[in-house]
C-alpha cells in the first residue's frame, strides 16, 4: 500500500505530472488481465509465478503486464535473486478515484431524476383493472 506522503506526493505534483498519471493508471487499467492481476493482489504481495497461475498466457506475457502495472505505480515488485515479489500500490487509483469524482455530480443529477419520477409514480393512485372473464351485472341473468 501507499505510504500517506506517497498518496500527497502524486496531488502535489503539477497538472502536467498528474496528466501523465492519470494516463499511465488508465492505460494499465484498461486490460482485464492487468485489471485480474490487481484484484489477485489486494490485501497481499505475491510472487510473479502465483499471479500468473490462473492465466492461460506464459509467465513472460504476465511479466510484461506487471511491468505495465509498475509503470503506473500500482504496483511494486521487490526482487530477492531471481525471486519477485508484487504488492499492491493503491496511490494512484486514488488519484483516478479524486478525477472521476469531479464528474460525479452528473450522474447524481440523473439519480435524482430518476429518483423524483419514482416517487411520482409510486404516488400515482392506481386504478383497478377488472379481471379478465369477469361479467358483472350478467350474472344470475338468463340469456
Amino acid at each position: 500500500m501507499a505510504s500517506g506522503s506517497q498518496i500527497v506526493a502524486l496531488f502535489d505534483q503539477g497538472t502536467d505530472a498528474d496528466e501523465a498519471v492519470l494516463d499511465r493508471v488508465f492505460f494499465a487499467l484498461s486490460d482485464p488481465v492487468r485489471r485480474a492481476i490487481l484484484e489477485r493482489l489486494d490485501g497481499e504481495a505475491l510472487l510473479v509465478s502465483e499471479l500468473a497461475a490462473p492465466f492461460n498466457i506464459s509467465l513472460q506475457a504476465v511479466s510484461r503486464h506487471i511491468q505495465v502495472l509498475v509503470r503506473a505505480g500500482l504496483v511494486q515488485q521487490h526482487r530477492t535473486g531471481r525471486i519477485s515479489r508484487c504488492s499492491l500500490l493503491a496511490g494512484p487509483i486514488f488519484a483516478v478515484a479524486g478525477w472521476i469524482n469531479r464528474y460525479s455530480k452528473y450522474w447524481q443529477e440523473q439519480f435524482d431524476l430518476l429518483a423524483a419520477m419514482l416517487e411520482e409514480e409510486v404516488s400515482k393512485p392506481r386504478r383497478r383493472k377488472p379481471r379478465a372473464g369477469s361479467r358483472r351485472g350478467k350474472i344470475g341473468r338468463k340469456v
